[in-house]
């Protein structure tokens, strides 16, 4: 019951935001907590219930919008199928990387993710059109032969499909497979006694975390209609990283909670200047420090202490 309330007062929210909030400014800031909502969700279910460290989600969210904005631009394809092919390579990609690197656990496994997403932004900035200074005229997205234009039209699409992927990944996380996932992420050898396919499993979350990313990075392409590799370099994978932290690992809500945050934070800062990098440090250090498991997974604790 609690879950379709939370739902309910989501899908509330997503409605009335637009039509109070009108200025464009602040709807494309919403839009770009939405792309990285869809990449904390991502990681969320890869690092807090698989228990797979990563720090190579922006080379996935790189794939998602340089293949979707290439065959959209330079072949004249649809939208929605470039968004789909773009997914399709991020997984295989996702494969290719987890098949050896999942061998690998903590650490070296979060620095062979790290390793790959260096190689993606490196293969973007050599080989991607217009090199280092990326490329433009990117083609909006478009359903049936209607495009997007607005920042409202792409606020309610975005932010439609994180509620669309939040009910999907809580069906996986509530299914047999989601159980496996958290009993690997507790004790892979208990795991793997218990007869989980512990590799296959590991390597299925991987794929999942790509293709989210994927899909945020198609939407990034055809809302800002501009990329260049600097978007997808290793900073990116440490703020997504950050964001899943700050909101907690441990919860879907928490990397709902923690996109937001992180998306907002800057803008709020600018009026200090050159002080806003020590302040953003100063917030992120008080998170990590007094809120451990993240705002969440802390506050639902705490509610459930009172009786509430």
């Amino acid at each position: 019951m609690k879950k379709h309330v939370n739902y309910l007062v989501f899908i509330i929210l997503i409605i009335l935001f637009p039509i109070f909030i009108t200025e464009n400014y602040t709807l494309s800031i919403a839009i770009f907590a939405g792309i990285n909502t869809l990449l904390a969700m991502g990681l969320s279910l890869l690092m807090g219930y698989a228990g797979q460290a990563s720090l190579g989600q922006a080379g996935f969210y790189g794939i998602g919008a340089y293949i979707s904005a290439i065959l959209a631009q330079k072949f004249g394809m649809p939208v929605l199928l470039s968004f789909c092919i773009a997914a399709l390579v991020s997984a295989l990609a996702a494969i290719l990387l987890a098949i050896p690197a999942l061998r690998l656990k903590g650490h070296y496994l979060a620095v062979a993710t790290l390793g790959f997403g260096e190689i993606i932004y490196i293969l973007l900035n050599e080989l991607g059109p217009g090199g280092p200074s990326g490329f433009g005229d990117i083609p909006n997205i478009s359903f049936f032969g209607y495009k997007l234009t607005s920042p409202r039209e792409y606020f309610y699409v975005i932010w439609g499909t994180v509620f669309v992927l939040i009910i999907f990944s809580y069906n996986i996380i509530n299914s047999r497979i989601g159980r496996a996932m958290r009993a690997i992420h507790d004790t892979e050898i208990g795991s793997s006694a218990m007869g989980i396919d512990v590799a296959g499993l590991k390597i299925k979350a991987f794929i999942l975390s790509a293709v989210y990313a994927s899909i945020a990075g198609s939407f990034y392409a055809h809302y800002v209609t501009f990329i260049s590799p600097t978007s997808f370099s290793l900073f990116q994978s440490i703020l997504i990283l950050t964001m899943v932290v700050i909101g907690g690992a441990s919860n879907l809500w928490g990397a709902v909670v923690g996109a937001v945050i992180i998306t907002i934070l800057p803008e709020l800062l600018r009026k200090f200047d050159e002080l806003d990098v020590l302040i953003y440090g100063l917030i992120l250090i008080f998170f990590l420090l007094f809120l451990r498991k993240g705002i969440v997974p802390t506050l639902t604790e705490r509610l459930k202490r009172k009786g509430i």
